[in-house]
């Protein structure tokens, strides 16, 4: 039987879809789908080959995600935007576990200088909610939001441990149906269909040409030894070469695994039996950490609930009309009513933090428990799954500050008709470094190229960086921290004028800044301010919008 991909995995669930789910809804998660396993961009025409919608479709669905901030145009490309990723952050402050772990995590992984991260179950596969790597030339890849089969994992037999009988059977089928894991985008297809690695240390795989139950036969045995054992390893399961050691994280009030932390490395590093007998206990330890860290944990307070939603769709649709799908846009915030303190949620509350009636999110709620990325608990309240990550999360995960900001500077350049340009500050503080820009067609312009350093006193990208500091201030670098941004005039070469402005992360801090270069003869210093100014301001809040978004579980690097 030919492996069931996720194209056909959602033309299944098309097939049974009830009556009151919400068509636009379906289609319009079926196409975020298919970008974040195209890695974030598609053009349209291959959207219409991936998920079998008509073009007319196609175009109307992304126009709406356009409209929503979750996609941009670039070219003929459609591309995932940060804004998305406020679903998967649905899901994640609801669940709890990184805001309370990754700070235990991610001093491990600084501890051992090896990956760490932390998995939950996702029916019969895990999926990662947390990543401390380290930045090496041959490093771990998978990403946030990423899901791997069970049985090729080690975090996969301790999850298993607690399977019933129709856990087993989904298993055992999803096995007969995919048997070369084509609907795992993340990890690399089996070499032969009913391969399976052993745990052992000879880390060989099974014959070719086994029979089609000694993979059942191998993870059985590896989940009945993490029973015993509590913890389990991963010698080369998902490919030659990676290794990994796992130990549950237990709930405390039910003792059920409420996630798994595993360290990650590769035989070039440490072998299997390495990781049982030098990383082990150290893992062990963190894990042990962890479960205080829950078990003492304040109950959560709830954040604010998404306002005026239902408001912001109906005057999009009066605005654009049949191009924009508002049962869509209306379905998809559903999804944000969820978050810290709203794990779970019953209609009502749904329907209030949307303003949505409660016929609407009741269709909403049904249609996203038959994609699988809402359940419904017995005592009628809904909570997100983890597949809410399956909506554009992973490619984003791992993003940059300037890859995060390369549109809205092209877009300031634009508009201004004058080059822009992202820097940060060195680690000795002397001089600033470029990371991302955008020209301009004059004839006369200034062209840096990223990379360049340049002295930061005599930059407007390096004042407004250094007016961060929390030293001493010139009377300058005072007057640009209370002013907001800077100006310089010819110092650095003559003719050139800049403005800067910061751009700060959740905390406030200053982590880059953002200018405007010209030439004098084209502006003068107040046409500067008056005309660039608020532009500059504009955009470094665009980018900062996404910076918040995409940061709120993700590290993004300033450079």
């Amino acid at each position: 039987m030919p492996a069931m991909t996720a194209v056909d995995a959602d033309a299944r669930a098309g097939a049974g879809t009830p009556g009151e789910a919400v068509g636009p809804l379906v289609r319009g998660v079926a196409v975020l789908r298919r970008l974040t396993e195209a890695g974030g961009t598609l053009s349209p025409s291959a959207l219409e080959r991936a998920t079998g919608l008509a073009r007319s479709t196609v175009d109307r669905i992304t126009g709406t995600l356009g409209r929503m901030g979750y996609v941009r145009l670039d070219g003929r490309d459609v591309v995932l935007t940060p804004r998305v990723m406020e679903l998967g952050n649905a899901y994640l402050a609801a669940l709890r576990l990184p805001a309370l772990l990754d700070a235990r995590a991610d001093a491990l992984a600084d501890e051992l200088d090896e990956s760490v991260s932390l998995a939950v179950a996702d029916l019969d596969g895990i999926r990662f909610i947390h990543q401390a790597t380290r930045r090496r030339a041959l490093s771990v890849s998978f990403r946030i939001g990423d899901l791997l089969p069970a049985e090729r994992t080690a975090p996969g037999a301790l999850f298993a441990t607690e399977w019933t009988e129709p856990d087993w059977t989904r298993w055992r089928e999803r096995r007969a149906e995919d048997a070369q894991d084509a609907s795992f985008p993340a990890v690399p297809p089996r070499a032969e269909p009913t391969n399976d690695y052993s745990s052992t240390s000879s880390s060989k795989p099974s014959a070719p040409g086994s029979s089609p139950g000694s993979c059942a036969d191998s993870f059985t045995e590896r989940v009945e030894r993490a029973r015993r054992d509590g913890w389990a390893v991963d010698d080369q399961l998902i490919e030659p070469g990676l290794v990994a050691v796992s130990v549950p994280v237990r709930d405390p009030g039910t003792g059920r695994v409420a996630c798994v932390a595993s360290v990650v490395s590769h035989t070039s590093r440490h072998s299997a039996a390495d990781l049982r007998t030098s990383l082990l206990p150290r893992l062990r330890t963190a894990v042990r950490a962890m479960e205080t860290d829950l078990r003492t944990a304040p109950a959560p307070e709830p954040g604010p609930a998404p306002a005026g939603l239902a408001t912001w769709t109906t005057a999009s649709k009066h605005e654009l009309g049949r191009d924009f799908v508002e049962s869509l846009a209306r379905g998809l915030t559903v999804l944000t009513a969820f978050g810290e303190g709203r794990s779970a949620l019953p209609l009502t509350e749904v329907a209030r933090a949307t303003g949505l009636s409660r016929a609407t999110a009741r269709r909403a709620l049904l249609t996203h428990e038959h994609l699988g990325l809402v359940t419904a608990r017995p005592d009628r309240t809904f909570a997100l799954t983890p597949r809410v990550l399956d909506l554009g999360f992973p490619p984003l995960s791992r993003t940059t500050l300037p890859r995060l900001a390369e549109p809205h500077l092209r877009a300031l350049a634009d508009a201004v008709r004058e080059p822009t340009a992202l820097a940060v500050l060195t680690n000795d503080g002397k001089e600033i470094q470029y990371t991302a820009g955008a020209g301009t067609s004059r004839v006369l312009t200034v062209r840096i190229a990223v990379g360049t350093r340049l002295p930061a006193t005599a930059t407007s990208l390096g004042r407004v960086l250094l007016a961060d500091s929390a030293a001493p201030l010139s009377p300058t670098l005072t007057e640009v921290r209370s002013q907001g941004y800077a100006l310089v005039d010819e110092e650095l070469e003559s003719g050139l004028r800049s403005i800067a402005v910061p751009v700060r992360d959740r905390t406030g801090r200053t982590v880059a800044a953002l200018n405007v270069s010209t030439h004098a003869a084209r502006r003068t210093l107040r046409d500067v301010v008056a005309d660039l100014l608020p532009a500059l301001h504009a955009t470094a809040d665009r980018i900062q919008q996404d910076l918040h978004t995409a940061s709120r579980f993700t590290h993004v690097p300033p450079s």
